[in-house]
């Protein structure tokens, strides 16, 4: 009797110890799946990085190319206003110089005269302007 339980016991501890060895093999391949599947998540995640840096860096050629037309076109609009300025300053000079003459030449009733700061105004120098536009003496620059 003794010796039948003994067996009983060292079959039951062997059944025991198979039953923690597979446990643990489970546990082990459920780990390296957990393993495998997180790996996998980190790669996709990079790859997804990787394509979100490519798309950005797509951008950011894109908006520095329209930066630099347009600083390209800015540096042109500034040089063409800058003539434009210079041509305002210059045919108002002359047209200073042109009311001079026909105000020294009595060519337009005192009713027509304008003060200096009339002349700013392009519409104002309409009047100042008739005797010389309708002049037979044109005067050439």
């Amino acid at each position: 009797m003794g010796s039948s339980s003994g067996k009983t016991m060292s079959s039951g501890g062997s059944d025991l110890q198979e039953e923690m060895d597979q446990r643990k093999r489970r546990r082990m391949m459920s780990n390296r799946e957990s393993a495998k599947r997180s790996r996998m998540r980190k790669q996709k995640h990079l790859n997804d990085l990787m394509t979100r840096l490519s798309q950005l860096r797509s951008e950011c050629d894109r908006v520095m190319t329209g930066v630099s037309i347009m600083t390209r076109d800015c540096v042109s609009l500034e040089a063409e206003n800058s003539v434009l300025r210079a041509q305002v300053t210059e045919l108002s000079y002359r047209l200073r110089s042109l009311i001079g003459i026909i105000a020294g030449s009595g060519c337009f009733e005192e009713r027509y005269r304008r003060s200096d700061d009339d002349l700013n105004d392009s519409s104002s120098c309409l009047y100042a302007c008739c005797c010389v536009l309708t002049s037979n003496e044109m005067i050439t620059y």
